[in-house]
């Protein structure tokens, strides 16, 4: 019996409960940037204890979210900033259309303080409809923040707040590694390894962020039978305020703000490369190089990129002197260079 059958059959409040083993994040003390490191190179998120104990920003949030309002206002320095708002009929689902053209909510830029007045007004009454102000930049739009409130293991990243209702962001991905701080409220991460990409059913990459097509609290089995693997491997974080989930880049997962009101800061963070370094933008020259190619052609270039690229290099290169590997072997800076400048070359010929 499948775990969806499962739920339906013990009638579960929500099919999460029905995973035949759901798997909880753990909750770890961290104090020092090494030990971040070590829990990024682990590749697993957790969930860290105590790490903002002493923001004030967290002691008005855990008063109220009035109180927390109370709190920000004085910071704003009035610079208008990008406010979503879904409609009743969404139920605060933040994700596409069902022709995967549009979105579900809609944008406008306004004040900051205007929309904390307007989630404080909508406490009193429920519209159905839910906004949320997203990725707002601290540094720009409440510089003090930071100084009241500083993250002494990332000293030199850039804090954003997330604050709205009751939203359900469909499962996305971060391209950089993520520190997640609720500072009001309650937050419910569901998370999916990066290699369950072809379980999630994922929208068009063009139409950034690639969101998840999947309704997690209903999913379509029939329509989308291999979500049900990446289920298998979910793993769920319940944050309380003070909580903080550190999530390595390219985790999956789907947020849902608990309370009728929430507040959480995060800092993406991660060396990445640009230009013709960039992983993602190799990964568009790749489409456009291998993705027409005849199969014979396609399977072999996919075994020379599992044995020069993702293999093991010390196995596939084993027989070769290591002075005579060239571009297969370990790049120093003179044989980047060469090869930028051959990619460049290639590029030019193809406009």
């Amino acid at each position: 019996m499948s775990w969806a059958a499962r739920a339906e059959r013990l009638g579960m409040a929500h099919l999460l409960d029905a995973l035949p083993s759901v798997r909880i994040v753990a909750a770890v003390a961290i104090s020092e940037r090494s030990r971040l490191t070590d829990f990024l190179d682990s590749s697993e998120p957790v969930i860290v204890k105590g790490l903002i104990e002493h923001w004030p920003a967290l002691a008005a949030g855990r008063q109220s979210f009035a109180s927390l309002c109370d709190y920000l206002q004085p910071l704003d320095r009035g610079i208008p900033a990008a406010v979503m708002e879904t409609p009743a009929g969404a139920q605060g689902r933040f994700g596409y259309q069902e022709d995967l053209r549009e979105y579900t909510f809609s944008v406008r830029n306004v004040p900051v303080r205007d929309s904390l007045q307007r989630m404080r007004s909508s406490l009193a009454r429920d519209s159905g409809s839910v906004i949320a102000v997203q990725m707002l930049p601290l540094a720009t739009h409440m510089p003090e923040f930071s100084r009241q409130n500083p993250m002494p293991l990332l000293p030199q990243v850039e804090p954003r707040l997330w604050i709205g209702g009751r939203v359900r962001t469909q499962i996305h991905h971060d391209r950089d590694h993520n520190l997640a701080c609720v500072i009001a409220g309650r937050r419910r991460f569901v998370l999916f390894p990066p290699e369950q990409l072809q379980n999630l059913y994922v929208g068009p990459i063009d139409n950034p962020p690639p969101l998840s097509v999947v309704d997690l609290d209903a999913p379509d089995f029939e329509r989308f039978p291999r979500f049900e693997t990446a289920l298998s491997s979910a793993s769920i974080a319940r944050l309380d305020s003070g909580d903080a989930l550190l999530m390595p880049r390219h985790w999956w997962h789907h947020v849902t703000s608990l309370d009728p009101m929430n507040a959480m800061i995060n800092y993406w963070w991660g060396e990445q490369k640009e230009g013709l370094g960039a992983p993602y933008e190799c990964f568009l020259a790749a489409l456009l190089a291998f993705k027409e190619l005849p199969e014979a052609e396609r399977r072999y270039w996919r075994v020379m990129f599992d044995s020069h690229v993702f293999g093991s290099p010390g196995e596939v290169m084993a027989h070769i002197p290591a002075e005579l590997r060239g571009v297969l072997g370990k790049l120093d800076a003179t044989m980047r260079a060469n090869l930028a400048r051959k990619l460049k070359a290639g590029l030019l010929r193809m406009m």
